[in-house]
């Protein structure tokens, strides 16, 4: 663990805004050099994603690309790789909840959390640490995963401004995933639990668009696969990087990633602020 310096408090006990960002930028760096010591959840929320985009692709994609609505049969495998290109994406963010979850439970259940609660660190900083480097490590970790889409076939017709929308959005989607998970890993009340509480989130993408059309499934799943948060970040991404319509998806996803971080914020912070008063 990095060695983490106070600052001083000024004399009505709040700190200075700068104090404040330097805080955050501490705890940030703390938790990039744990990222770099302990690569296991790193290489994990990457290699997991890989693994399940060459099987769908290679093992699936031919018999599902030939069912998507207005494509060549013949080129089933090449259009199933651009179609669930988005879907993975969503899946290797959802991913990385597993990871900041756990690594929040861990400061928690390992008294570090506590002892920072004793210092004259800002209480925000503390989360926001956690918060923007675990965003770092899921926009790394989409990037690796996109060149791995890149090398196998696909080809996305995205112009520079749409790939900057698509960056914006999977930005505010980590933002977003990893503000609920710092929420899941302050509320379990043990490690292991932390690990288990976001398998709900990889799971999410899979009941949604990201993998087949949702007309194609029964009525009450169809239902709840159009309105579940991640069918318009998925839908959005695909227009962006592939053409297609995109309607009202993009209005949807941002919404869903706002609504998400407030209620992860607000979660984490209630949290932290009963536990530090014990």
């Amino acid at each position: 663990m990095t060695t983490v310096t106070a600052p001083r408090t000024t004399a009505q006990g709040a700190q200075p805004r700068s104090h404040v960002v330097a805080d955050a930028v501490t705890m940030l760096r703390r938790n990039l050099l744990h990222m770099i010591r302990y690569p296991g959840l790193s290489v994990f929320t990457i290699v997991g994603p890989v693994v399940i985009l060459l099987m769908f692709v290679f093992v699936f994609g031919g018999t599902l690309g030939a069912g998507l609505p207005g494509v060549d049969p013949t080129a089933g495998r090449a259009a199933y790789l651009a179609y669930v290109i988005p879907g993975i994406l969503a899946i290797t963010i959802a991913g990385t909840a597993g990871g900041t979850a756990t690594t929040v439970s861990m400061d928690m259940t390992e008294g570090i959390t506590a002892r920072f609660r004793t210092m004259a660190i800002s209480r925000a900083a503390v989360l926001a640490g956690h918060v923007l480097g675990n965003t770092i490590q899921a926009l790394i970790a989409v990037a690796l995963v996109l060149g791995v889409g890149v090398l196998i076939g696909f080809r996305p017709t995205a112009t520079p401004m749409d790939w900057l929308g698509a960056a914006g959005l999977l930005t505010l989607l980590a933002f977003a995933i990893t503000w609920l998970a710092v929420g899941m890993g302050m509320q379990a009340k043990s490690v292991e639990t932390a690990s288990n509480l976001p398998l709900l989130l990889v799971l999410l993408p899979f009941l949604g668009s990201g993998f087949v059309p949702t007309e194609s499934m029964p009525a009450g799943l169809e239902w709840f696969a159009e309105y579940q948060p991640f069918t318009p970040v998925v839908e959005t991404l695909r227009g962006l990087l592939l053409g297609t319509p995109i309607g009202w998806s993009a209005v949807l996803a941002v919404g869903w990633c706002v609504a998400i971080t407030v209620i992860g914020y607000v979660w984490s912070m209630v949290i932290y602020e009963r536990k530090s008063v014990r």
